[in-house]
């Protein structure tokens, strides 16, 4: 085991170089930069090319690249034109608070999907099983930002149960269970939003899974034997039955990190979403390209952690 993830490790290097280069050549083909960018009418053309030889933007597509790797290899993603500070200060400011309502969304979303998904396959064509069928095609149709504003207009404007948006209430200024609480009210509409985006898909592959597993020969033995329908469901077919659904895992580790940058937006949630397509409009490449650099490595290590809960799951595969 040891080595195969030490191998897998290695072979990451090379995978990393080619998105670097592809990320960054990417990057050159969009027309302007940060100076041109901010369209300041007082900008002079000196004073734009003493900004663009600052920043290094004067510098050849080939150099900067070089340079930019460089120091990418000592952890320095360079400084944020944007926020005038280090890239990794501006991420490590704004992805926490993308992860927290990305995980809960997580934990709920693979909880509900779970059991609506076996439960729904268990009862193949029933009137829940088309019940469900109906509500997860309904979910997965339905645009993020619709149900954001739907959510906001109905449980803060009319009800006023929930604030519309932000992270904490504007001069409230509360320290331990008091922010807690605050912060939990304000997460809450995003938190379930994503979830009911989420959760579709995944009863599909778990029902789908779970389908597959139901007719093999081992659950029909298992059955024979007389064991309780609950326990050959959850113990025998369920384990197996969780193998397509691991592959999806591999890509929620930079889910967790990566922000809803529609959510975000709808919820005004400060997070790391909001920040990255700001970095795009105004041509801020270097959190641009330190933050994809970023996801790029979590969606290498997630893959790398999919392969291994193979193993986990199934003791039939062997990593080799």
């Amino acid at each position: 085991m040891s080595q195969y993830i030490i191998r897998r490790l290695l072979q990451m290097i090379p995978t990393l170089i080619g998105i670097s280069i592809i990320v960054f050549a990417i990057s050159q083909l969009v027309p302007g930069d940060y100076i041109t960018a901010t369209q300041n009418p007082n900008l002079t053309a000196e004073r734009i090319a003493q900004l663009r030889a600052l920043y290094g933007l004067d510098l050849p597509p080939v150099q900067q690249y070089f340079v930019w790797a460089k120091n990418m290899l000592v952890g320095d993603l360079g400084q944020s034109l944007q926020h005038q500070m280090p890239v990794t200060k501006v991420i490590n400011t704004y992805v926490w608070n993308s992860f927290i309502i990305a995980f809960f969304s997580f934990v709920f979303s693979w909880i509900i999907a779970a059991f609506v998904g076996v439960f729904s396959a268990q009862f193949q064509y029933s009137f829940f099983d088309k019940v469900v069928t109906l509500l997860v095609f309904l979910l997965m149709s339905l645009p993020s930002f619709f149900i954001g504003l739907l959510a906001i207009k109905y449980f803060a404007l009319d009800m006023k149960l929930l604030p519309t948006g932000g992270m904490t209430t504007a001069g409230l200024n509360a320290t331990g269970w008091a922010y807690i609480k605050d912060v939990g009210l304000h997460m809450f509409m995003p938190v379930v939003v994503m979830t009911t985006l989420s959760v579709g898909g995944l009863t599909r592959y778990f029902r789908t899974g779970m389908l597959e597993v139901i007719r093999q020969d081992y659950i029909r033995t298992a059955r024979a034997k007389g064991l309780k329908e609950r326990t050959v469901i959850f113990k025998h077919a369920f384990r197996n039955a969780l193998l397509p659904a691991i592959t999806l895992l591999g890509f929620e580790l930079p889910g967790l990190f990566g922000g809803a940058m529609i959510l975000e937006r709808v919820f005004n949630w400060p997070g790391i979403g909001q920040i990255y397509l700001a970095s795009l409009n105004l041509r801020d490449y270097p959190l641009m390209l330190g933050f994809t650099m970023f996801l790029a490595v979590l969606t290498l290590l997630g893959n790398l952690i999919s392969d291994v809960l193979y193993g986990v799951a199934d003791p039939r595969i062997r990593l080799k």
